[in-house]
């Protein structure tokens, strides 16, 4: 098991950053916060899990190693794979996704793309009794990425639709944020991103 990685960011993209461990270059799957919180030439440290498949090795990154638990607890749920399982960590950070599960909430669950209301019943009763191991909902806010007026849009919208929201959900709910960075034009990209989950989970 790779449990996380440090290296130098040589690329990024919407859903994805390639690492340089040493010349050993290294892709990792993320989450658009995630995503955001990393910059081209500076070292960063990336949480995985690594999903082993017969035809396909898959890297998954995160900031914090507490997303990295609950994308691997969330797939211990019967039926949910990696896809599922990062869209939940995106929608609901683990505190918010551990104070869901045990407080039973299906509608909080729902909330996530491709969890219909008996996926959620399901995954209350088989991880409630699992989700105590969970910290707190980890602080992203701080040391925000600014998000340049000319790319945000694109950046935010690719990184919806890449949770499973459709291009017109996406691009509504950037219309929905865009008052906080004419607000503010430094605002983060991983701010943004999170006002516009919590839009489309209203």
């Amino acid at each position: 098991m790779i449990a996380q990685l440090t290296g130098t960011v040589v690329s990024v993209g919407g859903t994805w950053v390639v690492l340089d461990l040493s010349g050993f270059g290294v892709r990792a799957l993320c989450s658009p916060a995630t995503v955001a919180s990393v910059r081209v030439g500076e070292a960063t440290t990336l949480y995985t899990s690594l999903i082993v498949r017969e035809d396909s090795l898959t890297l998954y990154g995160f900031a914090e190693p507490e997303e990295r638990d609950a994308f691997e607890l969330v797939q211990s749920a019967s039926g949910v794979g990696p896809k599922i399982a990062q869209a939940v960590v995106s929608v609901l950070p683990p505190g918010e996704f551990r104070a869901a599960i045990l407080a039973e909430n299906v509608v909080a669950l729902t909330k996530v793309p491709g969890i219909g209301p008996k996926g959620a019943k399901k995954m209350v009763i088989e991880l409630k009794d699992k989700v105590n191991a969970l910290g707190a909902t980890p602080d992203l806010s701080s040391g925000p990425v600014p998000a340049p007026s000319e790319v945000w849009r694109e950046q935010v919208a690719s990184g919806l639709e890449s949770l499973g929201w459709s291009a017109k959900d996406a691009a509504a709910a950037v219309e929905r944020v865009a008052p906080l960075q004419e607000e503010d034009p430094g605002v983060g990209i991983g701010e943004l991103m999170r006002a516009a989950l919590k839009s489309l989970a209203r």
